[in-house]
């Protein structure tokens, strides 16, 4: 391998030291069509071979921009299919490293078939083995649907582009007006990047990335845990807004891998560990700290169209590859503007039916407000959830207990509300009155937080739950 292109230096610094492997080396572009036979293209422009990351096996291709702008024909697909096709054979994850001017114009219908090609290969690889793509340059026109094929992206934040259509060539628009293609674009608005930085970090983001993954979706994630199981947790009483330092308090080593932190900022998703095991954790937010603990921005705490889907495809992924997954509630209703309206109820179904959808093991916590059916989408009992926790002041209901009053006993007078709210508090909003009834399991207090849903996820660790037949669902 050539030690002198950005493609090979990338490989390097992503792999454990001089675990590379490279395959085809020699292959180089067939096409002689429009002077290309005049060109040199060693590898035809990427890099395919295999390495390890923390001593996991793992398979890489990286696009090299020297050799005809690393665009992608016939022999340059090829390699990356038969990559495709020996991860697929071992079960180990595939991880593209993106720097193309995109098709390759010389090769024409041979480079459309090889774009259908690679489609093709991480459609049948989708939950079945892991897939990363991280762009460091161009990525554009079809070769835009490679990451978002693939289950996690990252974005290199300065050169990197990412788009189907370049900015210029939308109505209305201009990329200094609107930069459509730049990695804060793609991880705020559009939310198909999860992580972006500088180079270092991109490549040091899917290290550790990696080190949450299983191989393949028969192989669990588990370490060695040299945390306390039992350490006590009061600090997460302070938390309930900001999610994001909540499981980051909660997980092992307090190491919380967040992905799609940008996008639907409401809608927590993210890796921890909890002895040992990868839990996948899906939680709302209605806060964000600063660095120094104070609240830095505010939101409502409800169900948005992006949080949802944001939330539905991370489970999705969790499901796939049987990792557990842990659900934080806090969620007064639905988000409640004309522009939510529009797609509200489509994207709540879609995370009501991933959660009950998924069949690996899921643990709720209720840590303040759970009400209505916003509550019920939240991995309730009702869809699945195989078993609810609830912090002693949860309240569990239909609504807040003073509005409840207010309608039920119109015109009686504030005393006689008041009154009636307190006492519908107690009877239908309660943590308690939701135990009675069977709808939670536990009430933990904050502090034993972790033992508690350690404890969960130890218990339902030899889970196994039978579903209809059927070639897969439609919602």
């Amino acid at each position: 391998m050539s030690t002198t292109s950005k493609a090979s230096q990338r490989i390097e610094a992503l792999l454990d030291a001089n675990s590379f492997v490279e395959i085809g080396a020699l292959v180089t572009a067939r096409a002689t069509d429009f002077n290309l036979k005049q060109n040199e293209t060693p590898s035809d422009g990427v890099i395919t071979g295999y390495g390890v990351i923390d001593g996991n096996l793992v398979y890489v291709y990286s696009q090299d921009a020297s050799v005809l702008n690393g665009t992608v024909g016939e022999m340059h697909a090829k390699k990356i299919v038969r990559l495709y096709d020996l991860a697929m054979k071992t079960g180990a994850p595939v991880i593209g490293l993106i720097d193309s001017a995109g098709l390759r114009l010389q090769e024409a219908t041979d480079a459309l078939n090889a774009f259908g090609e690679i489609y093709l290969k991480q459609t049948l690889a989708s939950g079945v083995i892991p897939q990363i793509t991280a762009i460091f340059g161009t990525c554009g026109g079809g070769l835009g649907l490679f990451p978002t094929m693939t289950d996690f992206t990252f974005m290199e934040e300065k050169s990197a582009k990412l788009f189907v259509n370049a900015p210029n060539a939308l109505d209305g628009n201009v990329i200094t007006k609107c930069d459509s293609s730049s990695a804060e674009f793609q991880a705020k608005e559009s939310g198909i990047v999860d992580v972006t930085g500088d180079e270092d970090a991109v490549l040091a983001g899917i290290r550790k990335l990696v080190s949450f993954l299983p191989s393949n979706n028969q192989e669990a994630a588990v370490d060695e845990c040299s945390d306390d199981l039992n350490r006590a947790t009061a600090e997460l009483a302070g938390c309930v807004g900001d999610t994001s330092v909540f499981l980051a308090i909660l997980a092992d080593s307090n190491d919380f891998l967040e992905v799609k932190s940008g996008y639907a900022k409401e809608m927590v998703t993210g890796f921890i560990k909890l002895n040992g095991a990868t839990i996948g954790c899906v939680a709302n937010r209605s806060e964000v700290y600063d660095e120094e603990g104070k609240t830095a921005e505010k939101m409502d705490a409800v169900l948005t169209p992006q949080g949802c889907e944001k939330a539905a495809d991370f489970i999705n992924f969790c499901d796939s590859f049987n990792i557990p997954v842990l659900s934080l509630t806090n969620v007064k209703g639905y988000e409640a503007t004309m522009g939510s309206e529009k797609t509200i109820a489509r994207a709540a179904a879609k995370l009501t039916y991933a959660f009950a959808n998924a069949t690996v093991p899921k643990v709720n916590l209720i840590l303040d407000k759970a009400y209505g059916t916003a509550y019920v989408a939240m991995n309730s009992k009702a869809i699945g959830a195989d078993l609810t926790l609830a912090w002693p002041d949860a309240q569990i209901g239909t609504m807040d207990a003073k509005l409840a009053a207010k309608i039920m006993y119109d015109g009686q007078g504030a005393e006689v509300i008041d009154a009636k709210a307190a006492e519908y508090a107690a009877l239908q909003t309660s943590a308690s009155s939701a135990a009675k009834r069977g709808y939670v399991d536990q009430i933990v207090e904050a502090a034993d937080t972790r033992k508690y849903v350690i404890g969960a996820f130890e218990m339902l660790c030899t889970k196994s739950e039978d579903r209809p037949a059927k070639k897969h669902g439609t919602v």
